[in-house]
């Protein structure tokens, strides 16, 4: 199934998408609920209730959604830095043995088309796509083997990072904490209708229509699998937890000269099969 989360009069809504068409399924049954944190943690009995609910309400264009985030307060934000071996290597990194790993809080996340802010003491922002996970089973102590039963589905992801904020500390935290620079959607796909761990998807980001990164999941240094084990060893992973799972090369930073994003640019971040992050850039 294909889940969009978006702004109706007085909250959010759960829509089902299909095709160019979408059914706000909260309308049709309210225990639902307003984002996916219910669908998620009803499990199969969730995704069961939200199909019945699609089949009876009316369809409305997906363009005319105003998407919101997929969960209004995820559990945990949990992203892998440097997993894939070019963009490793384009920022003069070595190859890790165990990935690089940040956490992001709320006030740094928006939903999909919403600006991402260039912040008022930099203007070094910079655009990173991202498969992002979302766990749907709580685990911890994961067996790679039992891994991908642990996720609900996927969406896509765009790590703005403010570089030379990023870079005043080993640890990434600052420059990637900046509000409003991590856009998220709009739109989340189950499990099941992807290849199993989202594996070969083409990624790609365009600013301003040209291409910058493309390149697939398959070189993703740690796959999703090997990645939920990894994590679930040092703590649990719940439903609603998002994994953004890293960016390939092609990053502003490492461009000559570099490329940074600024007002009146837009940005375009995309995974096969999910769809398309798309978010203007404003000034702080």
């Amino acid at each position: 199934m294909r889940f969009i989360v978006a702004q109706v009069e007085g909250g959010t809504a759960v829509y089902v998408a299909d095709g160019d068409g979408a059914v706000n399924v909260s309308s049709v049954d309210a225990t639902l609920g307003s984002d996916l944190a219910t669908i998620i943690s009803r499990g199969p009995d969730g995704l069961a209730a939200a199909a019945q609910a699609a089949a009876k309400g009316p369809a409305v264009p997906v363009e005319s959604l105003t998407p919101a985030l997929p969960l209004e307060a995820p559990g945990k934000v949990i992203c892998l830095g440097l997993n894939y071996a070019d963009h490793a290597k384009e920022g003069g990194h070595e190859v890790p043995d165990y990935p690089s790993l940040f956490m992001r809080g709320m006030t740094s996340l928006i939903p999909a088309g919403a600006p991402m802010v260039r912040p008022a003491c930099s203007e070094r922002l910079d655009y990173e796509v991202e498969l992002m996970v979302i766990v749907g089973k709580r685990g911890r102590h994961i067996q790679e083997a039992e891994a991908l039963s642990h996720v609900f589905g996927y969406t896509v992801f765009n790590d703005g990072s403010v570089r030379d904020f990023q870079r005043k500390t080993a640890q990434w935290t600052p420059g990637k904490n900046f509000d409003a620079t991590g856009p998220v959607g709009p739109v989340v796909v189950t499990a099941d209708e992807l290849p199993p761990g989202a594996d070969g998807l083409h990624v790609e980001s365009r600013l301003n229509g040209q291409v910058m990164q493309s390149a697939t999941t398959s070189d993703m240094l740690f796959k999703v699998a090997p990645t939920l084990t990894l994590l679930s060893e040092f703590c649990t992973l719940e439903p609603g937890d998002m994994i953004a799972m890293g960016t390939p090369e092609g990053v502003g930073h490492a461009r000559t000269p570099p490329v940074w994003m600024g007002p009146g640019d837009v940005i375009e971040v995309e995974v096969e099969g999910i769809g398309v992050c798309r978010s203007p850039i404003v000034a702080e």
